[in-house]
C-alpha cells in the first residue's frame, strides 16, 4: 500500500472470464521469452549488482525489437507514450524494512541474526537501518554511512577495517589478528604495499609505533583515492622513510598528476620597505609557473656520509647500580 501510494497507481487482478484469459499468460510468456533469449546459459557474476547491470544493458538493446512485425520498435512506442504517463516523484521510495538496532561494544549491529560493523563512534547508540533484499544500509540521521552486502543464513558477521581504526590507534596490538584486517586482505583493500609499509615501519619504529604509523596511512583512504595512497606509500618506501605525513604529501601529488586537485604550493613572500619615500630594495618575486614541478622524494633526500663514530656506551650509568638501599648490610 505504501508503494502504491508513493507512485500513485492502483493494483487490480486480471479481468475474469474469457476477456482476461490472455493477460496472465501474456505476462508469463514474455518473462519466459526474455529468460530464454538472454539468461540461457545462466550468466556467471560475482554480485547481484553486476547481474542487474547486465540486465540493464539487455533492456537497452531490447528497445530496437519489433513485436509482431509492427513498423515501430518497442523503444519508439515507449517514447511516444512516456509524455502521457504520470510524472515520477522526485523522492525515491525506500524499499527496505526500517529497523533501529543498538550498536554493541564491538561496534556491530545485529540484523536478522547476522552482525555488521559500523563506525566506532556509534557504540552504545541506536542507528537507523534499511534492510533490503541484498544489502543492509546504515544511516546517521539522513546520511548514508555504510552499505553492507546482506548475509545469508544466521550467525554470520561482516566487518570493515575502516570502522575500527580509531580504536586500533589506541590498541595497535589488536590489528594483526583482527577480523577487519582479514576481511580487508580478502577483499584486496589491504594490499602487499600496505604490508611492505607495515614491515618497514615496525623495523624503524617498533611494533606499536610502527602499527600506529600504518593506521595513520589507512586513515588517508577516507579522503584520498585508493590508487593515490598506494602511490604515496611506494614513493615513501623508495625514499627509505615510513612517515605518514610524507605518504599524505606524495599521495596528493599522485592525485594531482592523475588529474585531481593540485597539491598546495607554499611560496616565500618578499617584504617591501615600510617608508614610501625610500626605494623598494626587495627583490621581485619570480612568477609562479602554471604547473609546479613535482620533485620526487628520493631527490630531496641528500646522501649522508658514513658515520665513523663508535656506538654509544651506557657503562658509565652502571655505577648507579652499586648504590645500596638504606638499611641493607
Amino acid at each position: 500500500m505504501a508503494f502504491r501510494s508513493h507512485y500513485g497507481f492502483d493494483a487490480f487482478y486480471c479481468r475474469p472470464g474469457v476477456e482476461g484469459a490472455h493477460e496472465k499468460g501474456g505476462v508469463e510468456h514474455e518473462g519466459g521469452r526474455f529468460r530464454r533469449s538472454h539468461l540461457v546459459p545462466v550468466p556467471e557474476v560475482d554480485t547481484l549488482a553486476e547481474l542487474n547491470e547486465k540486465i540493464e544493458q539487455i533492456e537497452i538493446a531490447e528497445d530496437v525489437r519489433h513485436i509482431d512485425n509492427r513498423p515501430t520498435s518497442v523503444g519508439f512506442d515507449f517514447d511516444y507514450e512516456a509524455p502521457l504517463l504520470a510524472p515520477v516523484p522526485f523522492e525515491d521510495f525506500d524499499i527496505g524494512l526500517t529497523l533501529t538496532p543498538k550498536v554493541d561494544k564491538t561496534s556491530r549491529i545485529a540484523v536478522r541474526q547476522n552482525k555488521y560493523s559500523v563506525p566506532a563512534r556509534f557504540i552504545g547508540t541506536n542507528v537507523r537501518v534499511s534492510l533490503r533484499a541484498d544489502e543492509v544500509w546504515v544511516f546517521e540521521r539522513n546520511e548514508l554511512v555504510v552499505r553492507h552486502p546482506r548475509l545469508a543464513g544466521r550467525y554470520g558477521f561482516r566487518d570493515l577495517l575502516d570502522h575500527y581504526l580509531e580504536i586500533l590507534r589506541h590498541k595497535p596490538g589488536a590489528l594483526e589478528h583482527s577480523t577487519g584486517l582479514a576481511a580487508a586482505r580478502e577483499s584486496g583493500q589491504f594490499t602487499e604495499t600496505h604490508d611492505a609499509f607495515w614491515a618497514a615501519a615496525i623495523e624503524s619504529r617498533g611494533r606499536s609505533e610502527g602499527t600506529r604509523a600504518l593506521i595513520e596511512v589507512l586513515l588517508l583512504h577516507r579522503r584520498l583515492p585508493h590508487e593515490g595512497v598506494i602511490a604515496g606509500i611506494k614513493a615513501v618506501l623508495e625514499a627509505g622513510s615510513v612517515s605518514p605525513d610524507l605518504v599524505a604529501i606524495e599521495a596528493r601529488k599522485a592525485v594531482a598528476a592523475a588529474g585531481g586537485p593540485p597539491p598546495v604550493v607554499i611560496t616565500p613572500h618578499t617584504t617591501a620597505a615600510t617608508d614610501p619615500t625610500e626605494p623598494d630594495t626587495a627583490e621581485p618575486a619570480e612568477p609562479e609557473p602554471e604547473s609546479a614541478q613535482v620533485i620526487s622524494l628520493p631527490q630531496r633526500r641528500p646522501a649522508l656520509p658514513p658515520d665513523s663514530r663508535p656506538e654509544p656506551s651506557l657503562a658509565a650509568y652502571g655505577q648507579l647500580l652499586s648504590i645500596q638501599p638504606k638499611g641493607s648490610a
